[in-house]
């Protein structure tokens, strides 16, 4: 197994993050698999590889990034460094993308196309790097390629998408500070657990990564994938899939709840599928604040949904008799 070994000082200076650039590294991990996408990605994955593969047929460095990424199992660090906070920016970490050194680039993009399941825990960066990075500017025509595919692709979506992810940390920061990290942990991904002094990430048997002080961020991915992005000495980011993605408020479920609650009440009690706060419905459903809160109070009356306090918010959530009336009939 693969541990991050951390301290009791490491642990107390642990924060949640968000991070634009890991959902871009999720879209390109999604579609250099298209043979292996999920069922609830494939909607969002075939209506933007057409722009993935323009830019990728007018870019050299991207085509062979997606190549590289196909069925690895290890993402190139040097695209993931940890970001900053919970406001991070695009294009703050596009340009820390931007001054990656060549021999960075060069190790990671061959640990990656090297990072099979035949080799995991055993991976040697003795491959070269795709030829396309050759040339000195190689960079900067990736990290404009990617610019390009943010803008087209994330970009529009990105208050919905933050809103989501936002609403993961909420949920993670409350158990965490109410049952500790065990529990935290618990089904953030397989391989995923917390162990006496270490956080196990995955099941290969490699070197342990020892934060000794660095930062250490916690970053949720709406692409249902899970890795490490090391930036050693300067921080590490465990990234974990994001509950809540994968179902939309307003999957098609049937008229039969919107006729008994009213079309606007029927999605919040579907949006509540996971705990979530009014700022976060809102962004969700794109409701105004005074409505939502309106709809909870006549749900919270009506015993379809309670709430609870988890830190400084307040997160509404299904009694059981709501969570039954939100599952869809063919459900169990």
């Amino acid at each position: 197994m693969t541990l991050v070994k951390v301290d009791p000082t490491d642990l107390a200076n642990t924060r949640f993050a968000l991070s634009p650039m890991v959902e871009l590294v999720g879209a390109l991990a999604t579609i250099a698999d298209a043979g292996h996408t999920p069922a609830w990605l494939a909607p969002w994955a075939d209506r933007h590889r057409p722009v993935f593969a323009a830019v990728a047929a007018a870019e050299p460095t991207l085509a062979a990034l997606l190549t590289t990424m196909r069925g690895a199992r290890w993402t190139p660090d040097f695209m993931v460094p940890p970001p900053s906070g919970m406001d991070t920016e695009f294009a703050e970490e596009l340009a820390r993308v931007r001054a990656t050194p060549p021999d960075r680039l060069h190790r990671d993009l061959s640990l990656t196309a090297l990072a099979g399941p035949h080799n995991a825990g055993q991976i040697r960066a003795e491959r070269p790097p795709p030829e396309a990075f050759a040339a000195p500017d190689a960079l900067d025509r990736l990290a404009d390629a990617l610019a390009m595919l943010w803008d087209h692709t994330l970009a529009p979506d990105w208050p919905l998408r933050r809103t989501l992810l936002e609403r993961d940390v909420v949920q993670r920061a409350g158990m965490l500070a109410t049952y500790g990290w065990a529990r935290a942990l618990e089904g953030v991904r397989a391989g995923f657990r917390w162990l006496d002094g270490a956080i196990q990430i995955n099941d290969w048997d490699g070197p342990p990564y020892v934060v000794a002080g660095a930062r250490l961020v916690l970053v949720p991915s709406g692409f249902g994938r899970g890795y490490i992005g090391a930036d050693p000495p300067e921080g590490y980011a465990l990234v974990y899939p994001a509950r809540g993605i994968a179902a939309p408020a307003d999957a098609p479920m049937g008229d039969g709840l919107d006729r008994l609650l009213g079309r606007s009440r029927a999605r919040l009690l579907r949006a509540l599928a996971e705990p979530a706060s009014t700022t976060h419905l809102v962004g969700a459903l794109g409701m105004p604040l005074g409505t939502v809160g309106d709809h909870l109070t006549v749900l919270r009356d009506a015993g379809l949904v309670t709430r609870t306090r988890s830190g400084r918010s307040v997160l509404y959530r299904h009694t059981p008799l709501g969570a039954a009336l939100a599952t869809p009939p063919n459900e169990p």
